[in-house]
C-alpha cells in the first residue's frame, strides 16, 4: 500500500469516514494546528470531523499513573524497506512496503508508515517530550494500532540523522530515495515496556477505535535534530484530550 499521507490511513476498513486526497495533500485548506482552523475548532470545520469534538476516546492523552497488568510482550518484526518520504503539509512521513509487522498475543499488525510530531503529543504524568514518532499499523481487518516512540533531548540519534538527510522542505508528493533503505527498528529504545489504551487518530477526522501503545522509555535525540524538524513544523501536536474514565494498562 503506497499511502501518500497519514490522513489516507483512516480509509482502512473499520475506521469509518476518511479524508479526500485533496484534503490530505492540501491540509492547510482543511485544518491546521493554530488559529481558526486549529485543534479547538476541528470538530466544527466539516461534518466528517465531528468526532474531534464529540468523541469520548480522543487522543493524545496525558498518561497518569497506571496499574501494572499482565500485558503480552510486543514482538517486533521490522524489515528493511526502500526509503519513501513525503512532506504532507502536517508532518514528515515515511511509508513502508509490506512485510514489517508487530505481533501482540495472536494479533498481527502490519506497519504502514511512521511520522513525527513536535513537541510530543503524548505526556506521561504531566511531562511532555521534545519529539514523538507514531508508527502506524493495521491488522487484516483495517483496525489500527499506533506505537508511540517518545524522544527526549540528549545524544545525537543516528537513525534520525539518516531520516532527516532526506526530509523534503516543501509540501508535495511522496519521494523515493534511490539506494536508501529504512528499518523502523532503528527508532526503538532498548526497553519496550509500554502503556496501552483505546483512543483515536490525533488528526481529523479523529476516528476512534485506535489501539494506542506508548513506549515508556524515551529514546534520545539531539537539540540540533529537534531544531531541524521544528524549522519545518514548530508545533504540529494536538493538545491532550480528556480521559473520560478510560482504563490505561501498563506492562510489567
Amino acid at each position: 500500500m503506497r499511502n501518500t499521507s497519514y490522513a489516507l490511513i483512516v480509509c482502512l476498513v473499520g475506521i469509518g469516514t476518511c479524508l479526500t486526497a485533496q484534503d490530505a495533500k492540501h491540509g492547510s485548506h482543511a485544518w491546521t494546528y493554530e488559529g481558526a482552523e486549529g485543534p479547538s475548532h476541528w470538530g466544527d470545520l466539516k461534518p466528517q470531523f465531528k468526532t474531534c469534538k464529540a468523541g469520548q476516546r480522543q487522543s493524545p492523552i496525558d498518561i497518569p499513573s497506571a496499574e501494572p497488568a499482565s500485558l503480552p510482550q510486543i514482538q517486533f518484526n521490522y524489515k528493511d524497506s526502500p526509503l519513501r518520504v513525503v512532506n504532507n503539509g502536517h508532518t514528515i512521513q515515511f511509508n513502508f512496503d509490506g512485510g514489517s509487522f508487530v505481533a501482540i498475543s495472536e494479533k498481527r499488525y502490519e506497519l504502514k508508515q511512521f511520522h513525527f510530531h513536535h513537541p510530543s503529543e503524548e505526556k506521561i504524568q504531566g511531562k511532555g517530550f521534545d519529539l514523538v514518532a507514531h508508527l502506524v499499523h493495521a491488522d487484516a481487518h483495517g483496525h489500527l494500532a499506533v506505537i508511540a516512540v517518545l524522544f527526549r533531548e540528549g545524544s545525537s540519534n543516528p537513525a534520525i540523522d539518516k531520516l532527516w538527510a532526506h526530509i523534503p522542505t516543501e509540501e508535495g508528493s511522496e519521494r523515493s530515495i534511490s539506494g536508501q533503505i529504512v528499518n523502523a527498528a532503528s527508532l526503538l529504545p532498548k526497553s519496550t515496556g509500554y502503556y496501552m489504551f483505546e483512543g483515536s487518530l490525533t488528526i481529523p477526522p479523529c476516528s476512534e477505535s485506535v489501539t494506542w501503545i506508548v513506549l515508556k522509555t524515551p529514546a534520545e535525540v539531539s537539540p540540533a535534530q529537534v531544531s531541524a524538524f521544528a524549522t519545518l513544523y514548530p508545533n504540529n501536536a494536538r493538545p491532550t484530550q480528556p480521559l473520560n474514565g478510560r482504563a490505561i494498562a501498563e506492562s510489567k
